[in-house]
Order: structure tokens, then sequence, then C-alpha cells
């Protein structure tokens, strides 16, 4: 898949860069705090990073997952957390004797300062691509999301990313023997991405799924139910969890760890060991918890 740089990314997505308010591909070489989010202390809280199974590693901080899957060639890394995680990111792979340097490419699950505000640090540091859904590069070249975002105008800008390549659903992404496919699962974004790929420990190798938010929450007088800003918002959320739960999902990882049950695995984990991690049952469980949330969003919809 060729490397999209800055300029031809803008012309080929021109119709849809219309609607973004800030257009600017400079990419900031500072990680500034971000102002106006209540609970970002909370989610960028220090976490000792540790393995999951095989290659796969959580890096993140406590309240937003960034997942490193590593190979003598290179390796990958899964969002960046807020502006202010991404040093705490690196120092994470450091940590467990890796090198940001050696992180050949950084994939994005969607464009949502809490996922993608630390990805131009990440990249500038380690140099390596980044891979977004179209809609979501849209919203990493200018740092904040776009008009048909059920968020737009609630989230704070961040540094823009400068090279993507454009991941769609189905595409698949290499780096040396790690192979990463894309799928689709938007609604709580229209370009959300989750991810799939395998990690082995010795002959054992699992199915590990990093999913990406399905939760149905808006900027005031949104609606999933009647939107003309994103009208497929409700079908989307709904081909999302057809999507998930269908996926094969030994080991679960979602976008906020706290939603996949990541740190009572991780204590489980200093008895039952990577066992601990391992739930084939776990992508329908996340499903089913988004289903109930959003039956309950659209119920307060009908009443208001």
């Amino acid at each position: 898949m060729p490397l999209i740089p800055p300029r031809a990314l803008a012309p080929a997505l021109s119709l849809l860069l219309a609607g973004h308010a800030c257009l600017a591909l400079a990419q900031a070489p500072a990680t500034p705090p971000t102002p106006d989010c209540e609970v970002c202390a909370a989610w960028n809280a220090d976490q000792t990073p540790f393995r999951i199974f095989g290659n796969t590693y959580y890096v993140g901080v406590k309240g937003l997952s960034s997942v490193l899957v590593t190979s003598p060639q290179g390796h990958v890394l899964i969002d960046g957390g807020l502006p202010e995680s991404a040093q705490k990111i690196i120092a994470n792979i450091g940590a467990l004797g890796f090198r940001i340097e050696d992180v050949k490419l950084i994939l994005n699950s969607h464009g949502h300062i809490d996922h993608a505000g630390g990805l131009a640090e990440l990249q500038r540091r380690s140099n390596a691509l980044v891979a977004a859904s179209p809609s979501a590069a849209l919203d990493l070249a200018s740092g904040e999301v776009g008009p048909d975002d059920p968020q737009y105008h609630a989230l704070p800008k961040y540094p823009p990313v400068k090279d993507m390549r454009l991941a769609r659903d189905g595409s698949q992404f290499n780096v040396g023997p790690i192979a990463l496919t894309a799928h689709a699962t938007p609604g709580h974004t229209p370009g959300g991405l989750s991810w799939t790929w395998q990690s082995c420990d010795g002959p054992r190798c699992l199915n590990m799924v990093y999913a990406d938010s399905l939760n149905a929450v808006s900027r005031p007088g949104f609606k999933f139910s009647a939107s003309s800003e994103y009208p497929n918002a409700l079908a989307d959320l709904r081909h999302s969890f057809e999507t998930l739960e269908k996926l094969p999902c030994d080991v679960l990882i979602s976008a906020h760890p706290e939603a996949s049950q990541l740190w009572e695995r991780l204590e489980a984990s200093a008895t039952a060991g990577s066992e601990a991690f391992i739930d084939p049952q776990a992508c329908r469980a996340y499903v089913a918890a988004a289903r109930t949330l959003l039956d309950a969003r659209l119920e307060q919809e009908r009443q208001e």
C-alpha cells in the first residue's frame, strides 16, 4: 500500500476536508497539555507496561490503551493517547527493553484527542508511518474532528499528523512477520477502525483484537437516531456490533482498557499468567455492553 504524503492526501480528499475547520498540516514537535478535559488527568495516569501474550504488550496509560506488537524487523504501535501521553508511552516502550526508534508503523483507531493526540509526537520520535481510515486521516491532518463526528466541537484540538497511509475495511499492514488487518467499526466516529493480528507464544498462536470504542456518546443536541450531519450513525453502530462479535477473538484489548476488563485480567495474571487475558467470549461481551448503552441512548432520544 503506497505512502500518501500530505500534498497528495489533501487533493484526494478535498471534498471531505472542506468540512473541517482547520487544515493545518504542520507537525508540532511539542506536546502541550490538553485543555478543557476534566477526565484527562485520570486517563493519563501512569501505568506500568506489561506483556499481554506473545509479542503483544500494553504500553499505554491507565485510561487509554496503546499496544505494542514487536518483531526483530521492527514494531507496530496501536494508538497514541493524549498529547501528554506520548512521553509516557515512549518511556513504557523503553521500560520493556524496546526502542521507539524501532517502531515502523503506528495504527489509529479513530481521530479523537484521547486516542490520536499523541500520534504526532510518537511519529516524530519514531519516524514511523501512521495508518488511519480516510475519515480519521482528515481528523489527524487537521488535529480536530469534522462536522459529521458526534463529538464535533466538543473536543480540544491536538497536534496534527503529517504522513499517513489510508486504511480501509480489510486492509492489511505488515512489518516483518507481523500482519495486522483493519476492520471498519464506525458509529462512535465515522472513521472508526478495529485491528486484528495473531500473537504466538512458542507453538501456540492466538487471535488478538484491538477494539475501537462503540459507545454512543455525543455533543449536546446530536441524535444517533436522526442526524443530518451523520445520517448513518445508527446503522454504522449496529454494523460495527455485528463485525466485532463475529471476529475470531481470543484476547481483547479495547481502546479504553476498562471496557474489556483489562485491569481485572491483569490482576488475575499474577497467579494465572497470560491465561488471564484469554477469553473467546470477550468480543461478544464487549458488543453486548455497547448494545445496552445504545438502547438506553435511543430511549432517551425518543423522550426528548
